[in-house]
């Protein structure tokens, strides 16, 4: 088969029939920590399961043709690969990362800083000046993503991505928002895609796991050798599941999205609720980048509201106070002091993430009954 093929057709169709003995329909889970050599001299395909293994091979396969990429790699969790993507550095390296970005993100990276490994610099991506100014620093890496979590900013990809390029940067992009049907980074100019398949790959919130792939064959063989050397690499039982979880992504995310626009579109429309942040609505100062750059604007919401904020998170029925994202539940948080508290006060103020901020993930439960647990959480609050 020749060409390109659809998301929906590449989830459904990973791995099928791939079984050489019993030609099973859903792939073998291939749990052994090592196999048969022939020979002394001859290595097999799979020897050791540290270092390669069938279940992360066949999930590997499904992202990497999703994303457009050569290859990657699958490893045990999101931080995992942004770990092993802080691995491809030389010494005293200079990252570029959002000032809004992922908490656990700046963890990482304020964390190796401390201990002199590398340099972390957080910039406003979106202001042309201070990225300019970062760029004149010809940065090592720049670590793009879009929308941020949680405040739902949107740079431009292929903009940043030539600029950072041209300064002799390797460009990573964390695509676990959009995921791959909603937003293609490699394609805009990206070196590295990054994805915590814990979130909405998977799908059911029961398992960790990462991937890191990138656009060059020479940069996957990088990749493998340091998921190897540092024993980053995911089991085979979650590789598993997350292919599994895999083969229903389009019609989760379809569903999510159209609940979050419905959503967000009540939500702007409520006389307590101050922001609203949401790409998919016209008052998004990006909604016509988010038009151009991505799919579809996506399953998440941030918003503040007036009122106690406690009390309304108590008032949710439906709606669980959690601090993941993308699973089939819908869930809750405050960033401030869940996904974001190990990024200090000042950071967080300077980021626009302020105390009363709510992130909401969307789920598949019925839109109607949603907004219902929503309403009684406003009555609560006053």
């Amino acid at each position: 088969m020749t060409g390109k093929r659809s998301p929906s057709t590449i989830l459904a169709s990973a791995g099928v029939a791939a079984d050489p003995h019993r030609r099973a329909i859903v792939p073998p889970v291939q749990v052994s920590d090592t196999f048969q050599w022939d020979d002394p001299e001859t290595r097999p395909e799979y020897d050791y399961s540290r270092t390669v293994n069938p279940n992360r091979d066949l999930l590997a396969a499904a992202l990497a043709e999703l994303e457009g990429a050569a290859g990657g790699a699958v490893v045990n969790s999101g931080q995992a690969a942004a770990l092993l993507a802080t691995l491809l550095l030389p010494a005293d390296a200079l990252v570029v990362a959002p000032h809004d970005c992922y908490g656990g993100t700046y963890r990482l990276l304020t964390g190796l800083a401390a201990q002199g490994k590398l340099e972390a610099l957080f910039v406003d991506q979106k202001d042309d000046r201070a990225f300019a100014a970062a760029m004149a620093r010809r940065p090592a890496m720049v670590w793009l993503e879009t929308p941020s979590n949680p405040l739902l900013r949107l740079v431009d990809i292929a903009q940043r991505a030539a600029e950072a390029k041209a300064a002799g940067a390797l460009v990573i992009a964390d695509n676990t928002l959009p995921t791959p049907l909603r937003q293609q980074p490699l394609a805009l100019g990206c070196d590295l895609v990054l994805h915590s398949t814990t979130k909405t790959l998977n799908g059911h919130a029961d398992l960790f796991g990462g991937a890191l792939l990138a656009r060059d064959a020479a940069l996957v063989e990088q990749l493998h050798w340091w998921a190897n050397a540092g024993g980053l690499n995911g089991s085979a039982q979650d590789a598993s599941q997350i292919l599994r979880g895999l083969r229903t992504l389009p019609l989760r995310v379809d569903r999510q999205e159209a609940s979050a626009q419905a959503i967000a579109t009540w939500l702007a429309a409520q006389p307590g609720v101050r922001e609203v942040h949401y790409p998919g609505l016209d008052s998004h100062p990006d909604r016509a980048l988010a038009e151009r750059q991505q799919a579809g604007p996506g399953f998440m919401i941030a918003f503040r509201a007036s009122g106690d904020t406690a009390a309304f998170l108590k008032g949710l029925g439906l709606v669980t106070l959690a601090s993941s994202l993308g699973g089939f539940a819908t869930l809750i948080c405050v960033p401030a002091t869940m996904t974001h508290r190990g990024m200090p006060p000042e950071a967080q103020a300077e980021a626009g993430i302020h105390p009363d901020l709510l992130r909401l993930s969307v789920g598949l439960e019925e839109v109607g009954d949603l907004i219902a647990d929503l309403e009684r959480g406003f009555r609560a609050a006053g």
